[in-house]
């Protein structure tokens, strides 16, 4: 190390290089490095669901989870089955074990349950696929004093309108009903063609339905047959033929039923600020920019807005890119606050130049870390933000170090080149191992297990990014600059530097003078009397460990802090 530290401060044109490498590229990865929320994880579940219409949830529980319970519990790789019954639903989280492929217990229990035919006949085919977590950027909310199906499809036509737009491709539409075409038949008008419900089962089950049926081979080339008859709306249902009569009379469905074309009935309704609503998910897909996508979402609502039809609106319910936006900005605001703090700070006990060069090493440190994370597979979000917030006050200790020892040794006279080797070789191994003791506090992050794990360990890479460039800098770039900027110095100062090296000398006064009449004898009773010191030290820790088991202090692995909404639920 001690080669390299004089190589490079002799070689002043390399260490320029060296930095305006790391500079250049944290530069050019801003554009690549993904802007999101919350960074996406691998989820390692699966889930399945299972339409049951009209089934209770008790009838749900037996007739769908516990028979697929009792056939994937054996798959190789499943570590815990979570199962919800709901009316007309089953829904089944599998969660699988971290040393497990989820991609082979996709598949394999897949493939158990497709081998299930104990299924009810009223169930509808399971969907099996592997969870996702999809971050959303912004949601809308269509409302007014309108009818279901208007807002519905009001909704739909905005949110094909917003997936058409350059910076946008995932869109999903929420708090709606789904479609339900219910058909109602009394007991009279089945007595009266001598029907049964189940003969109105067995007419729509066997008239709604496409069919293929073959082909032929024609002199042209092959010709697929399929028969159409799927029913989709409530006319198409009314005109399905339930009884055919010898003499060619028939009986369709809407003769003896009420065919009621509307909305699933449910528990749940959306209503935004008084009236119905339905609601719009913006989500970023791939490696779309959170912040792009929510500007061009304002940017069409702002448009939009004017041309909605009277008595509806659209506003923006919910930007979560706004908490992007004022990390970032803390992030910023810090990084120039800390620069400009640590720049006064070192200025009052040292030369204006040395102390420019080492808050220099801040934003250095910062572009190097920017530089790497795409080498990582790490995005700018919530997490990593905060990661560089709180590595901001850590950067800037070891070239502070190496800073001052450097000053002293100029300060002492001789060839001020020759002062920066030495004053950077002197303390360059205990810095380096202070550095490589924090590193050491953040490397178990990388290894937590499971999907928490693969959020976590965002923090870890970005931390040790920075402390990595930080000693970079502070060892083979800070030690160049110290020592041919100060050869360049003027030896006198000016007139107009006189009243700061005045002030410089007051402040270093005081300083010293606290030292030596404070802290000095201070530290010597604390020497002498080290006995009280030492037991001073285990009752402070073990009056801390007693707040913490106490139950005063608490441990919260997702601490409650305040939000931007309020949730209510009150059960009747």
């Amino acid at each position: 190390m001690k080669r390299a530290i004089a190589w490079f401060a002799e070689n002043s044109v390399a260490a320029n290089l060296l930095m305006a490498l790391i500079v250049v590229g944290g530069v050019l990865a801003l554009p690549v490095v993904k802007l999101e929320i919350f960074p996406e994880m691998r989820v390692d579940s699966v889930s399945i669901s299972v339409p049951y219409p009209g089934a209770s949830p008790e009838e749900v529980e037996q007739a769908i989870c516990v028979r697929i319970e009792e056939r994937i519990q054996g798959v190789d790789g499943v570590k815990e089955i979570n199962c919800t019954a709901v009316e007309g639903m089953g829904a089944v989280l599998v969660h699988v074990a971290d040393w497990a492929n989820v991609e082979t217990a996709l598949d394999d229990i897949k493939a158990e349950i497709d081998s299930i035919n104990t299924f009810p006949a009223e169930a509808e085919v399971p969907t099996v696929k592997q969870a996702q977590l999809q971050g959303k950027v912004v949601s809308l909310m269509v409302s007014g004093n309108a009818d279901e199906r208007t807002l519905r499809a009001l909704g739909e036509e905005i949110r094909d309108e917003i997936v058409a737009l350059e910076n946008v491709s995932m869109a999903s539409l929420t708090g709606v009903r789904p479609f339900e075409i219910s058909v109602e038949v009394s007991e009279n008008d089945l007595r009266r063609f001598g029907l049964r419900f189940d003969d109105i089962v067995d007419a729509i089950r066997k008239s709604s339905l496409d069919l293929p049926a073959g082909s032929i081979k024609t002199r042209d080339g092959e010709v697929v047959l399929r028969t159409r008859g799927q029913a989709y709306l409530g006319n198409d249902f009314e005109d399905i033929v339930v009884v055919s009569q010898l003499d060619g009379t028939r009986v369709l469905l809407g003769d003896i039923a009420t065919v009621v074309d509307g909305f699933a009935e449910t528990t749940k309704s959306s209503r935004f600020d008084g009236d119905p609503a339905v609601m719009i998910k913006v989500m970023r897909a791939g490696t779309q920019d959170a912040l792009s996508v929510a500007d061009a979402v304002k940017t069409y609502v702002a448009e939009k807005s004017p041309q909605m039809p009277a008595g509806t609106y659209l506003t923006i319910g919910e930007d979560e890119s706004e908490h992007l936006r004022a990390r970032l900005d803390t992030m910023i605001s810090n990084a120039r606050l800390g620069f400009l703090l640590v720049l006064c700070v070192l200025a009052l006990f040292l030369r204006l130049r040395l102390a420019f060069w080492v808050g220099l090493g801040v934003p250095i440190a910062m572009l190097g870390a920017i530089a790497s994370l795409p080498w990582f597979g790490v995005s700018i979000n919530l997490l990593s933000l905060t990661a560089f917030i709180v590595v901001l006050g850590i950067l800037v200790d070891d070239a502070i170090v190496v800073g001052e020892n450097v000053h002293t040794h100029q300060e002492r006279g001789g060839d001020p080149l020759q002062a920066a080797i030495s004053g950077t070789q002197e303390v360059a191994v205990p810095v380096t191992f202070g550095i490589l003791t924090t590193i050491a506090a953040f490397s178990p992050l990388l290894f937590l297990p499971g999907s928490s794990g693969e959020m976590s360990k965002m923090v870890p890479i970005v931390v040790i990014s920075s402390l990595v460039f930080s000693m970079i800098e502070s060892k083979l770039i800070l030690p160049a600059h110290l020592g041919h900027a100060r050869s360049r110095a003027e030896k006198k100062p000016g007139k107009k530097w006189k009243a700061w090296e005045n002030l410089q000398t007051t402040i270093a006064g005081g300083l010293e003078n606290f030292l030596e009449n404070r802290f000095t004898p201070f530290l010597e009773k604390a020497l002498e009397w080290r006995y009280t010191t030492l037991a001073t030290g285990v009752a402070i820790l073990t009056v801390t460990l007693g707040l913490m088991t106490g139950g005063w202090v608490r441990f919260d692995f997702m601490p409650s802090i305040e939000a931007d909404a309020v949730v209510a639920s009150i059960t009747l």
